[in-house]
């Protein structure tokens, strides 16, 4: 089974830094002004990410490369907590030379039933743990 381990540091308020195991680094914000995105963003951003990572590969294997895209996520959230979202939607825009709409769409839409993980994980039931252990400085 793959894992992937994410480590998150508070730094100040409601401001933390995340950090995977290359090294790569991402702020998380809910302080103002802010630095970077809310944990509800950063669900956006990542299922946007998985989608269009998905879509430029298709496109190239369709032989129809895209020479602009770009994916734009909405989503719409309860009113009460925890204020999940209800509704996210995604629309696709891309051009290229020999791209179609209807390869687009076949592409987005295999993304979406098929192949983007973020997607397929909100649409799952997924067994949550919770572990609370004392502070370990060398952790």
């Amino acid at each position: 089974m793959d894992k992937k381990k994410l480590i998150v540091h508070h730094i100040t308020g409601h401001r933390f830094l995340g950090i995977n195991e290359n090294g790569d680094k991402v702020v998380i914000d809910g302080d103002q002004p802010a630095m970077g995105l809310r944990p509800m963003e950063l669900l956006l951003a990542a299922l946007a990410g998985c989608t269009a990572y998905d879509v430029v590969d298709i496109m190239q294997k369709k032989r129809q490369p895209l020479a602009r895209y770009r994916v734009e996520v909405e989503g719409e959230r309860a009113e009460t907590h925890p204020r999940r979202y209800t509704r996210i939607t995604l629309t696709h825009y891309g051009a290229g030379p020999n791209v179609t709409e209807e390869a687009l769409w076949r592409a987005a839409t295999l993304s979406h039933e098929k192949y983007c993980s973020v997607s397929a994980s909100l649409n799952a039931e997924i067994e949550v743990r919770v572990v609370v252990e004392p502070w370990n400085e060398e952790a």
